[in-house]
């Protein structure tokens, strides 16, 4: 008897074939002795639409809302319906015992596998591969260490309960809006109040009123003190400054207090995913999104760093004693650090990082075992892998240590204050890469009671500035303060907000659209504040750790369904879509709106039911116009390939067999006419015949 083991990626379930012995390839899975290891392709099995329930939900209607399933069902995806079917056909064979999770370990990995065993109807055994690196060894240990499904059963729950409120709430509430005004809008409970949160940061800078203020300064030789009252140094004033200025020209200064105060810092703790995605756009513009990118394939090809979907900073216990393992690994890319640190004897680490309370589903992200190339890396990998790698070693560091000192002088009976930084010991900072200069100390030659007359005084005029517009690195800290998704949601979500043009990326900065200024004051109040889904993440988490109800949190997820849609019904906002043009659809007569894709800009019809789109700039062809003999526009319609001359008002059908025919390609002429051919009057061997023609010709 043997098991399947279900990955979740074909790279994956290659890494776990090699390991166990399955050296039988086949088109969907490996087999060996005691173990068929197969691959989803991400999810194989989804929600069913809409549409899947009942046919008239296929054209949107406002009044067909909320739509509420009863009982959410399940349907296979269609484009990788293949897998899914092999699957089905493994988990069915007689030899086949038990099957093994090794999809992801985390909630929507879970989900991933559940619900293709749902669609199945499994009913034998289910064990559980829960494992945070993709190293031989983690494998193998993994698999000795499996541990029963039913000890997950709570975390599916979870998954099933975010997946099933995603669906009402943001299907519900996006159909609500779109319906009523007209235009694709999109809400959601993790997506609306971070767009609030862009929108609110730019109300604040639109209403900024820059006010002036005024510093005083005292040279006094090779020293510069700031005037200070109360902890502040900026005088609001001008007529106050001036005076000041007046009254303490030529009054010498007196050292009031000397003091010196030593701080220890010690080295921060190893990345977590969100504080990585800040960390790279910080440092080399990375988005969110292209962090988990680069870091998935340090985790999943090159098997150099642990699981990147966490939210912990600490590691467990019992790694404590694989340090020694991971730096020799590491040694070839950071000889210069860990060759000290090896000739000490066993290298340790800083014992607070060891906290098993602290590890959530995963710890922290740290370099594993695997020996490190890095010449197999691409420019990008190699950076994160750098950060990750230098925030590890910081752990095997003495603290950074500095020496502060703070002289306080007295001139004219005002306060001035200097202060100055020593550094005593480097420490971590040193393999950070974040030495600071040790400048040449001014303040250490002074004592209590000393004049100095020789002061300098200069005023400075400057003005207060607005707060800056969000960076991904202040999205990211915004979105984890306030609960906003998970780790491995977060640059999904901001990305979604950029591709549905309700905001803008541009120089590192996030700028809201005039659509998306609209649409928060169409959207409802509740779906703007991150409180909701807070307390939706509070209440998914105590559901995954046993302590939450999943039936109540659906049922109260339906009420607030009704709720939402209702209160959209009977709003009476006005919305107009910031991108309508004065051109009209040549096929239904309305308003075409201008879109920017990756195509570049296209227009596109303002009729919800009509899909006319065509690029703003379009295509020259090589036909000319019969009448001006200009080259003519080439436009793709719902009656196929055309071309037209504006000017003077001319639209010809294009002749596809020819155009097919031209570029030799059989293969796409049968793609082309094998669906339908009635509409051409020919035969589709007739169509070949004069493809074929034409080419010899």
């Amino acid at each position: 008897m043997k098991s399947l083991v279900l990955a979740e990626k074909p790279s994956v379930a290659r890494d776990i074939a090699r390991v166990l012995g399955c050296k039988q390839a086949h088109k969907h899975y490996f087999e060996g002795k005691q173990h068929i290891v197969t691959w989803a392709l991400g999810h194989l099995v989804e929600l069913k639409m809409p549409e899947d329930y009942d046919r008239k939900y296929e054209t949107w209607r406002l009044e067909d809302l909320p739509i509420i399933p009863k009982k959410m069902g399940l349907k296979v995806i269609r484009q990788t319906s293949h897998q899914f079917r092999a699957i089905e056909r493994l988990a069915k064979r007689p030899d086949v015992k038990d099957v093994i999770i090794a999809t992801d370990a985390g909630r929507e990995g879970e989900l991933v596998a559940r619900w293709i065993l749902e669609m199945i109807g499994w009913t034998k055994p289910i064990w559980r591969l829960w494992i945070s690196s993709q190293t031989d060894r983690a494998i193998r240990d993994g698999f000795r260490q499996l541990k029963p499904g039913v000890q997950f059963e709570r975390l599916y729950q979870s998954a099933v309960c975010r997946a099933e409120a995603d669906w009402l709430i943001g299907l519900n509430v996006s159909r609500a809006l779109t319906t009523k005004y007209n235009d694709p809008l999109s809400a959601g409970r993790v997506q609306t109040p971070t767009l609030a949160m862009i929108i609110e940061r730019e109300r604040e800078i639109q209403s900024f009123v820059p006010v002036p203020y005024w510093t005083i300064r005292a040279k006094i030789g090779s020293i510069t003190a700031v005037w200070e009252r109360h902890g502040g140094h900026r005088l609001f004033d001008q007529d106050k400054a001036n005076r000041l200025m007046t009254r303490l020209k030529g009054q010498p200064a007196r050292v009031t207090s000397i003091k010196r105060k030593r701080k220890s810092e010690p080295a921060p703790l190893p990345y977590d995913l969100t504080e990585l995605q800040r960390d790279a756009n910080k440092r080399f513009g990375f988005s969110a999104k292209k962090t988990l990118s680069v870091l998935q394939r340090l985790y999943e090809q090159h098997k150099l760093v642990t699981y990147p979907r966490t939210d912990s900073r600490y590691l467990p216990s019992d790694m404590e004693a694989t340090m020694t393992e991971r730096l020799l690994a590491m040694k070839s890319g950071y000889e210069d650090v860990i060759a000290p640190l090896l000739a000490k004897g066993k290298a340790k680490a800083a014992k607070r990082v060891f906290n098993d309370d602290k590890v959530t589903d995963h710890h922290a992200i740290v370099p594993t075992d695997e020996r490190l190339n890095l010449s197999r890396l691409s420019t990008d990998e190699r950076k994160l892998y750098d950060l990750i790698a230098r925030r590890f070693l910081a752990l095997f560091f003495p603290p950074y240590e500095s020496e502060t000192t703070t002289a306080v002088f007295d001139i004219g009976g005002e306060m001035f204050v200097a202060k100055e930084t020593a550094v005593v010991n480097f420490g971590f900072k040193a393999v950070l890469g974040k030495e600071e200069t040790d400048a040449k100390p001014t303040l250490s030659h002074l004592a209590e009671g000393q004049t100095l007359p020789s002061v300098q005084l200069e005023r400075e005029q400057s003005f207060t500035e607005p707060p800056a517009r969000y960076s991904e690195a202040d999205l990211l800290a915004q979105m984890e303060k306030y609960g906003l998704g998970t780790p491995a949601t977060r640059a999904d979500i901001i990305e979604r907000l950029v591709e549905t043009e309700v905001v803008e990326r541009k120089d590192g900065r996030f700028y809201p659209t005039k659509k998306g200024k609209q649409l928060i004051e169409l959207v409802n109040e509740e779906l703007k504040s991150p409180e909701l889904t807070a307390r939706w993440e509070r209440e998914l988490e105590a559901i995954a750790r046993g302590k939450g109800n999943p039936q109540q949190f659906l049922a109260n997820i339906r009420r607030q369904t009704q709720q939402l849609v209702a209160e959209i019904k009977q709003s009476e906002q006005v919305y107009k879509a910031p991108n309508l043009t004065n051109l009209t659809c040549p096929e239904c007569g309305a308003l075409l709106k201008e879109r920017k894709t990756k195509d570049g800009r296209m227009l596109v019809c303002s009729n919800l039911q009509c899909r006319y789109r065509r690029r703003r700039d379009p295509k020259l062809s090589n036909r000319r116009c019969p009448q001006c003999h200009r080259r003519m526009e080439m436009h793709e319609g719902k009656a196929g390939l055309y071309f037209q001359c504006r000017p003077c008002n001319i639209v010809e059908k294009a002749d596809e067999t020819k155009r097919i025919a031209a570029k030799g390609s059989e293969r796409a002429l049968l793609k082309k006419y094998s669906a339908s051919n009635e509409s051409f009057g020919v035969s589709l061997g007739e169509l070949f015949k004069q493809a074929l023609s034409q080419k010899e010709e």
